[in-house]
């Protein structure tokens, strides 16, 4: 069986690490290894979500659609890492 490659979606434009890396679920305490692409937009994911707790004034209408838009990709490039993380 062939593996399908991540691909970087268009409107993302944060860092892309070069190494993936395991993360864990700081509520239930489950890990999941996530590659480079996940990793990256995982990271994104949870800067958006510190920035809108804390500092809800400067978000804007971009920022919200992207983090949707993120999560969207996570949902459908790993399911599973997605309800470990992120669910």
């Amino acid at each position: 069986m062939s593996e399908v490659k991540q691909q970087i979606p268009k409107w993302f434009k944060g860092m892309i690490y070069d190494k993936g890396e395991e993360v864990v679920n700081p509520f239930s305490n489950e890990s999941y290894e996530l590659n480079a692409i996940e990793l990256s937009i995982y990271d994104f994911i949870m800067d958006c979500a510190w920035v809108f707790e804390r500092a809800p004034k400067t978000v804007t209408e971009k920022q919200v659609r992207d983090f949707h838009r993120a999560l969207n990709w996570f949902r459908n490039n790993n399911s599973e890492a997605y309800m470990v993380l992120l669910d």
